[in-house]
C-alpha cells in the first residue's frame, strides 16, 4: 500500500446537499419526505436494472421513478415538474464544511477524484455550481467506464485501472453504506461519511474510517498520512 492513498470521493449526497430538492418534492407531493423516498428508490432500481444487465442513464432513472411514485399517489408529473427537479438536482449546494476540507486534503498532498453514477455532463454541471469542480484531478463517471450502476464491482475495478493504481491505494469516501461496500469488496480502503439518515451496518465489509462529516474524514486521513510530506505531483 502506497503512503497516502487515491481519495475518490461520491458525489450525490455525500458532497452535495440533497436537501435543495424538497422544495420541488414539497409543491408535487405536498410531502417532503417524499424526496427521501425518490432517492432510495433511484438507487434501488439502478442496482435492480444493474443486476439485471441493464444499463440506463442515472438521470433517466431518476424521472422514471420520480413519475412512478407520483403514479401510486394519483399525481400527473408534468413537463415543467420534471425540468425543475432537474434543475435542482444540477445545481445542488455542497455542504458546509466540504469546501475547506476538499482544499485541505489536496494541500496535505492528497490526489481528489469523484465517482458518481451520475452522466458526466450533470456531474460537471453539479460541481462547477458547486464551486469545487478545480479540486478535482480527474471526474469518473460509471457512464464511461463500466456503464454499471455502484456498487457494481466492475465500477471500482474500472476507476483502478484507468488510475493505474492497486486497489488497496485507493480510498472511497461516501456517506452511503452501499457505495462502501462495494468499495471495500473490491480491494478498496472507503470513509463513511454520516450524513442526516445515514449509519454504519455492522455486517458486511466495513469502512476503514467513519466520521460525522467530511471534516472528521480529512482529520483522520491527514492525521494517518498528511505529516508524511508532499504527495505525488
Amino acid at each position: 500500500m502506497s503512503e497516502r492513498p487515491i481519495v475518490v470521493f461520491d458525489v450525490n449526497e455525500t458532497l452535495l446537499d440533497l436537501d435543495a430538492l424538497l422544495p420541488a418534492f414539497e409543491r408535487i407531493f405536498n410531502d417532503p419526505a417524499t424526496m427521501r423516498l425518490w432517492f432510495a428508490d433511484l438507487v434501488t432500481y439502478s442496482e435492480a436494472l444493474t443486476l439485471s444487465g441493464v444499463y440506463v442513464p442515472f438521470t433517466d432513472i431518476g424521472g422514471a421513478v420520480l413519475r412512478m411514485l407520483a403514479a401510486t399517489r394519483g399525481i400527473t408529473i408534468s413537463d415543467a415538474d420534471s425540468a425543475e427537479l432537474a434543475e435542482r438536482f444540477a445545481g445542488m449546494p455542497p455542504h458546509p464544511e466540504v469546501p475547506a476540507a476538499l482544499r485541505r486534503l489536496r494541500d496535505h498532498g492528497f490526489r481528489l477524484f469523484t465517482l458518481t453514477n451520475n452522466t458526466p455532463e450533470v456531474s460537471e454541471r453539479q460541481l462547477e455550481r458547486a464551486g469545487v469542480i478545480d479540486l478535482f484531478e480527474r471526474r469518473f463517471s460509471v457512464e464511461e467506464t463500466a456503464r454499471r450502476h455502484k456498487p457494481a464491482p466492475e465500477v471500482y475495478r474500472s476507476v483502478a485501472t484507468a488510475l493505474e493504481a492497486a486497489p488497496g491505494d485507493i480510498c472511497l469516501v461516501a456517506c452511503h453504506v452501499w457505495d462502501t461496500i462495494g468499495a471495500v469488496a473490491a480491494g478498496w480502503q472507503a470513509a463513511l461519511v454520516l450524513r442526516e439518515g445515514n449509519a454504519p451496518l455492522d455486517v458486511g465489509p466495513q469502512p476503514t474510517y467513519v466520521g460525522q462529516n467530511l471534516d472528521a474524514i480529512a482529520d483522520r486521513l491527514i492525521e494517518r498520512y498528511g505529516e508524511r510530506g508532499p504527495g505525488p505531483a
